[in-house]
């Protein structure tokens, strides 16, 4: 190679040089790429089972509860002497459910609730109060019909598998008292129960009971006070009722005998009533259902207390809101109700 030749590669390189250098530093000053981070997996969690919500929104609420003992008024009274006990009313120990557990969820259910409950004797006792195993004391025929009830319910292939209320059928007695909240509404002569699924009227004028050839929902009511108690005699009935939603009924010649005893702060009641119905049971039994007042300080919650406040009369501001009762609207299907229609031949 020539001197020449050597001195323009050497020029060559430099130039080559120069025009990288600014690359090279760029590329040097760029900040460092940082590393991904990723997630990590989600690890599996221990599920902690939930305590049913007492007081709350929804269906349980108490799990024991003192009875009312019988005796004189001393709370308001309205015009006619009657004891004023108007307003919204719901049990207080769970919706729904179970009649003889109430907090324990649907007997026979192939998918039962999957949350902890806790003992049985940790939840709300049996509405059964008599006999003492708290259960209903079914003739065995009975006992397998509401059996074949309970399975049919979750896979209903007969249409009376299908709860009555689910079919805006009236409740009956006296599963109305523990299916959602109601208001009582009081008239001289006349005590009245508003249900999501209609009305039930409490005679007490004395007259006798209708003709035994009438038959309705709610049974025919006659009672009378007896100081702090409103004792109601109930005939009647339908037979297509069911006082259970795990299907519990009584048939057409069943007797019902109630007693609603309130406390004199008109706060509470207790329910009991005695079922009499040789068709059916084995012997009598007495359901308890405790019961309280909720009023505009209670928040609903579609469970115990279906109202909206009303604030307003009109244009008219109140002092203090009015409480509606939600109305439903149903279309009766009136057809292929009760267990105890499927089994005419063994009254």
């Amino acid at each position: 190679m020539t001197k020449h030749e050597q001195a323009r590669l050497l020029s060559g390189l430099v130039v080559s040089a120069l025009a990288l250098a600014p690359l090279t530093g760029m590329a040097a000053d760029e900040p460092k790429a940082k590393p991904v981070e990723t997630a990590p997996a989600p690890q599996p969690q221990a599920q902690t089972p939930r305590e049913p919500r007492i007081g709350g929104p929804g269906i349980e609420q108490e799990r024991h509860f003192d009875k009312i003992a019988a005796g004189r008024w001393t709370g308001p009274k309205l015009p006619d002497g009657q004891p004023d006990v108007q307003g919204h009313w719901s049990n207080t120990i769970a919706n729904h459910n179970n009649f003889t557990d109430p907090q324990g969820g649907i007997p026979n259910d192939p998918a039962p609730n999957r949350r902890a409950k806790g003992p049985r004797e940790e939840r709300a006792p049996s509405r059964v109060s008599d006999p003492g195993d708290g259960q209903v004391p079914f003739q065995p025929w009975a006992a397998e019909k509401v059996k074949e009830f309970q399975v049919g319910f979750h896979n209903p292939t007969q249409p009376e598998y299908i709860e009555p209320l689910a079919r805006c059928a009236p409740g009956g007695v006296p599963k109305s008292l523990y299916w959602h909240g109601y208001e009582i509404s009081q008239y001289p002569g006349y005590v009245v129960f508003q249900f999501n699924s209609g009305t039930r009227i409490i005679h007490l004028d004395g007259k006798p009971h209708l003709p035994e050839n009438i038959k309705l929902w709610n049974g025919d009511s006659r009672g009378h006070w007896e100081g702090n108690t409103l004792v109601v005699d109930v005939t009647n009935h339908n037979g297509k009722a069911l006082f259970g939603r795990s299907g519990e009924f009584i048939s057409e010649n069943g007797h019902i005998q109630e007693r609603y005893t309130f406390s004199n702060d008109g706060a509470r009641y207790v329910y009991e009533a005695t079922l009499t119905d040789p068709t059916v049971y084995t012997r009598p039994f007495t359901v308890t259902i405790p019961a309280r007042k909720w009023t505009a300080k209670d928040k609903p919650n579609g469970w115990h207390f279906e109202v909206e406040p009303a604030n307003y009369v009109g244009k008219a501001p109140l002092k203090e809101p009015v409480l509606d009762r939600y109305e439903r609207v149903c279309a009766e299907n009136n057809g292929g109700f009760g267990l105890v229609a499927a089994e005419q031949g063994k009254k």
